[in-house]
């Protein structure tokens, strides 16, 4: 039976069809909600508030799982900010992850999760998306998420840009 493969996917410069495009075109059977809370603010990104788009990947056949245990806690989130704020970027600008961020998220969140139980979830004949909001994979926790899912099970890891920012993967 082959192994999993994960893509990470984040909420923003997509809309509701695009992004369930790019979903569909890496044959995501599950899609993991990293987040901590499970909305975004505003009407551009209203669809990814949980019960929308739990609804709309239910209509396309996609499982949802919700992940808390993994999404940087209230504290984490602010260290970044304020990381964020001392380089005079904003949330949807930035492009790396504070080094502080990372190390007390690995050492805080990652060190202790149950991969086991995750990747045991994870449909063997279909991708897994670790799902964010932050467009670029380099500016979010999910990153760091995937990077320890290869390198301690061996898994396939694509990153999925929206195209208006990024050419994908």
């Amino acid at each position: 039976m082959p192994s999993p493969s994960i893509i990470t996917i984040g909420v923003y410069e997509f809309d509701l069809p695009s992004f369930l495009d790019a979903l569909r075109a890496a044959q995501v059977g599950l899609l993991i909600d990293v987040r901590q809370r499970r909305g975004v603010r505003g009407p551009r990104y209203a669809w990814a508030n949980a019960t929308r788009l739990q609804s709309a990947l239910r209509d396309d056949g996609i499982a949802y799982r919700h992940h808390r245990e993994l999404a940087p806690t209230t504290e984490l989130r602010h260290l970044q900010y304020a990381a964020d704020d001392r380089l005079g970027v904003g949330k949807r600008s930035r492009d790396v992850l504070d080094p502080a961020y990372r190390e007390r998220y690995v050492g805080e969140i990652l060190d202790r999760a149950d991969l086991d139980a995750l990747v045991a979830e994870m449909p063997a004949g279909a991708t897994s998306a670790l799902f964010c909001v932050e467009a670029d994979p380099e500016a979010c926790h999910r990153s760091l998420i995937a990077e320890r899912l290869q390198e301690r099970y061996g898994l396939h890891v694509e990153h999925v840009r929206p195209a208006r920012a990024h050419a994908s993967q």
